[in-house]
């Protein structure tokens, strides 16, 4: 991998993307770092710090975390990429539902471009929902607990202005991030996700050694880095691991050519879902603590706040496996449909070796797309409860840094990220058989 970025930056178009890349980034992190106006900084600073040790930061932690924690400094990029994440995954559920975007998506490019073009619309639209929420959360002096005086002028227009600088934050950020898919290395939008993740842990990691006085602090900062690093190893081979479903085309004459005969295979990833279940589990989490803090008189309301508010809690941990596995199936389930894949392999020729074209191929494909999602499944929620676990055993804040969401994102963004290069470096210095 070393020798892929030193060859990289080697070959100059491709040193120009890299660089172009890591501009870009920069300019994302100085947005993230810049507050809104009407903002007091001082007070800010101070209850952000009070709101990042505190086991009840965790109603923000993954809006904060896709934010790299702009969100807690109300900065011009505090949304983050969260909106068009948030976008995109109910553009994608509701292509299975509407025919119209069904169909968009079966028309190619084209199509493709009209379902971006939508969600960038609901993304401007979620993020105005968004910042009009923080910021009332922010005036109303209910964005921390125990916290007041953050906004300086409480009326109407500087606090539509506060709104309006978080929306244009965040149509920044989807147009620095197709500036990174077109010029630079990479998905533009997995790029930035990965930059503010990764700039959170550092902090992180300091914030567990200082807990600790002396030898002892340095001791868990070690071990937590070694853990992290083996926990890392551990994902990267799981989310490389595949099933192939081999796959051979017959051969058929096209005039006076012969066409077919071909052999492939289908790669069914173990992680077919990706980081998309934790995602919709932590979100669904949140639901029950939002009702709790705006109803603390009502029904369940004391048991919402002694079970799900702490991330360490048994209950919690439970609950939040729980969900994973079913998000898990569901997600799978509406992404990868096996009848319109039998129905192309038969349209085109082929068949798997054993199974009969038609619906012995769709049950076959639906039966082992089943049995891979079960680990795959397990995997995602023993990941996502590491954090949990090494909150309650090291007894740490919410800014342990090797969190299950962030470590999936970091490794197949990184794992993405070089395998572009290499692909883009095998294009300029390929070697052919007379060589």
């Amino acid at each position: 991998m070393l020798s892929a970025f030193v060859n990289a930056f080697r070959t100059p178009d491709l040193r120009k993307k890299i660089l172009f890349t890591l501009g870009i980034m920069a300019i994302f992190r100085l947005g993230a770092s810049v507050p809104v106006p009407n903002v007091n900084i001082g007070q800010l600073n101070t209850c952000a710090t009070q709101a990042a040790a505190s086991d009840r930061a965790g109603l923000y932690s993954l809006i904060n975390l896709f934010s790299g924690g702009a969100l807690l400094h109300l900065a011009v990029f505090a949304l983050g990429i969260m909106p068009y994440i948030t976008a995109s995954i109910i553009l994608q559920l509701l292509t299975v539902v509407i025919p119209r975007l069904e169909a968009l998506k079966k028309e190619g490019q084209s199509g493709q471009n009209k379902i971006t073009q939508y969600t960038r619309y609901l993304t401007l639209v979620l993020a105005v929902l968004n910042a009009t929420a923080f910021v009332t959360y922010a005036a109303n002096d209910q964005l921390f607990t125990n916290c007041t005086g953050i906004v300086y002028d409480k009326s109407v227009f500087p606090i539509v202005v506060m709104i309006l600088t978080m929306t244009a934050g965040t149509s920044v950020i989807m147009w620095l991030g197709e500036l990174i898919t077109e010029r630079g290395v990479g998905n533009g939008m997995s790029v930035m996700i990965f930059t503010q993740i990764c700039a959170t842990v550092p902090q992180g990691l300091w914030s567990i050694k200082q807990q600790r006085p002396g030898s002892q602090g340095w001791i868990v900062f070690l071990l937590v880095i070694g853990v992290g690093l083996l926990v890392m190893a551990g994902v990267i081979f799981i989310e490389q691991s595949q099933r192939r479903i081999p796959v051979q085309y017959a051969k058929r004459m096209v005039g006076r050519r012969l066409f077919g005969g071909t052999t492939t295979y289908i790669p069914l990833k173990v992680n077919q879902a990706g980081v998309i279940p934790v995602i919709f589990a932590s979100s669904l989490m949140y639901l029950p603590v939002l009702y709790a803090q705006f109803k603390p008189d009502g029904p369940g309301a004391a048991w919402i706040s002694a079970h799900l508010v702490r991330g360490n809690h048994p209950y919690y941990m439970a609950i939040f496996f729980v969900l994973i596995i079913f998000f898990a199936y569901f997600y799978v389930s509406i992404t990868f449909n096996p009848v319109e894949v039998a129905d192309n392999m038969k349209k085109y020729g082929g068949f798997i070796p054993g199974i009969r074209a038609g619906k012995p191929t769709e049950d076959y494909l639906g039966f082992v797309l089943t049995r891979l999602t079960a680990p795959g499944s397990l995997y995602l929620g023993i990941i996502a409860l590491l954090p949990m676990i090494a909150l309650a055993l090291l007894n740490a804040n919410q800014n342990f840094p090797f969190g299950g969401t962030s470590l999936l994102i970091i490794v197949g963004v990184g794992l993405d990220t070089v395998k572009q290069i290499e692909s883009q470096l095998q294009q300029r210095n390929y070697e052919g058989f007379l060589r």
